[in-house]
């Protein structure tokens, strides 16, 4: 009797999981999305459900990112052992594609762009622009995983608002020629092929990084995006890296966008700068706090 309704309670639980956030299978090949005007309808607020913002790479849990030498084996650095269980990292399968298309694969860093990728992991809480709160750039932005963002779609125009410090970005679709500044999200520019949103970005600062474990770009760094509606709750989401500076050839990355369509479907405030300003300018002070 116990075992019967344990399975009942997992099966309704599983039921409303699905329901709830659209974070259940897949659907098959061959879906017809709804349209605004002539395209895909985009609308609404996503997020991953991955861990890709620990790591693009493949990962087992650890007790934090920034580890130090120990008496036996490493233990997390000075900074992130007052923060227990919540520095630690959960584990990830990746989301770099390998040669054959398959997720699990590593970044092609060139050997010298590698050492600074493992030097940044070394000193990520002094390095990762995530932890003073400057803008997460593209494609970061779009895997920040508790940070949903809102895309606000009409037959021509497209904004995209993210959570995480009040970032947003334009997607124009008409031609603009190279972005004429760098800047922290780029200059992103779309088309539409077929059912797919094809998103250009150029003009990326080079201090944005792509999650917290180091992985970083060059100045030249361009980005590929695409968007495919693969049902009314997800879309398949991949990004063409391409930055000669960095990496021996283009890579990609690529995950699934679950759509929020309960009572939670809206962005919160997250404008961390307050959160971290006596980490930016405490030095400032002509007594600094200790």
């Amino acid at each position: 009797m116990k075992k019967t309704i344990l399975t009942v309670a997992l099966a309704g639980l599983l039921t409303v999981g699905v329901a709830g956030v659209g974070m259940g299978q897949l659907p098959a090949a061959g879906y017809v999305p709804t349209k605004v005007g002539t395209h895909p309808d985009l609308n609404g607020v996503w997020r991953v459900g991955n861990s890709a913002n620990w790591d693009l790479e493949p990962h087992a849990a650890k007790p934090a990112l920034q580890m130090r030498a120990g008496p036996v084996v490493p233990v997390p650095a000075k900074g992130v052992v007052a923060l227990g269980a919540v520095g630690s990292v959960p584990a990830g399968m990746g989301v770099v594609l390998d040669a054959n298309g398959q997720p699990g694969g590593l970044i092609p860093y060139k050997p010298e762009t590698l050492a600074i990728r493992n030097e940044n992991r070394d000193n990520y809480l002094d390095r990762d622009p995530e932890v003073r709160c400057y803008l997460p750039g593209i494609p970061r932005a779009n895997y920040m995983q508790h940070m949903p963002f809102q895309i606000f779609q009409s037959d021509n125009s497209m904004l995209m608002a993210y959570e995480y410090a009040g970032a947003v970005r334009s997607v124009f679709l008409t031609p603009q020629g190279p972005a004429a500044i760098d800047s922290w999200m780029g200059q992103s520019v779309g088309h539409w092929e077929g059912n797919t949103l094809v998103v250009d970005v150029d003009g990326l600062v080079d201090r944005t990084w792509f999650d917290r474990a180091g992985n970083f770009h060059g100045y030249d760094m361009r980005v590929k995006e695409k968007w495919t509606p693969i049902s009314p709750y997800h879309i398949r989401y991949e990004a063409q890296i391409t930055d000669p500076n960095t990496f021996t050839r283009p890579w990609k990355m690529s995950m699934i966008l679950y759509k929020q369509v309960n009572e939670d479907n809206r962005l919160q405030q997250f404008k961390c700068v307050e959160f971290v300003t006596e980490l930016l300018y405490g030095h400032l002070r002509r007594n600094p706090l200790p």
